[in-house]
């Protein structure tokens, strides 16, 4: 029903973000011995190559790199986190609160953190501000003249503060959500009207936004 409009980079350095360096060592042990390398090809030392591995694991290591959607690289006190219902600066009705529903879900199914809505007792809280939602019709339905693919973007002001520390230990104040969605012509012509459509939404915004913090650890 929709395309992915937002893609992820990466370094090309022997480990994409997100990988497991080891992995790069798992794979050099495996390696073909010289004696089955055919005359004029060129072995790679295998001196040379695990102590390079091993820099570039420790490398990626300490930068903090992992494996995306795991809440384990986190602070280690933090076990329960509070989402209380974000904010809402925009004119998308209800917003905030289906928004803070989507992302506790996605902490729940994706994690192992405990989630809350009060903040007393929980180890962090996620405080959220859906500062804008823009719409842009993108194609137009020939035939009825009516939008037929719409580009949503959410602006958001996210952070996750410790409160053990009463350090902020995640900040993104200008989080942004992309997406294209199909319209159905027997919906609402307004795409906010439509509690389906704003349901998916902040479904989407709220994978993207989990998935946004936890690859920041």
């Amino acid at each position: 029903m929709y395309n992915r409009m937002r893609a992820l980079g990466g370094n090309n350095l022997g480990a994409a973000r997100g990988s497991d360096p080891s992995s790069v060592v798992r794979r050099l042990e495996k390696a073909p011995s010289l004696d089955t390398f055919s005359p004029g090809e060129k072995a790679w030392p295998s001196r040379r190559a695990f102590t390079f591995c091993f820099l570039l694991s420790a490398f990626f290591l300490s930068c903090g790199y992992h494996v995306a959607g795991r809440g384990d690289r986190l602070p280690p006190d933090i076990k329960t986190i509070a989402v209380p219902i974000f904010t809402n600066q925009s004119s998308t009705f209800r917003i905030e609160q289906k928004l803070a529903a989507a992302v506790t879900r996605e902490f729940l199914e994706r994690t192992k953190f405990q989630v809350t809505t009060n903040p007393a007792g929980a180890d962090a809280v996620l405080k959220g501000a859906v500062k804008e939602v823009s719409r842009g019709v993108i194609t137009y339905d020939l035939t009825t003249g009516r939008a037929s693919s719409l580009q949503i973007q959410v602006n958001a002001d996210v952070k996750l503060l410790d409160l053990h520390s009463n350090k902020v230990v995640y900040a993104n104040p200008n989080f942004v959500f992309r997406e294209e969605y199909q319209v159905s012509q027997t919906t609402s012509g307004l795409f906010e009207e439509d509690q389906a459509a704003l349901d998916r939404l902040s479904r989407d915004v709220a994978r993207t936004l989990v998935t946004d913090l936890l690859e920041n650890f």
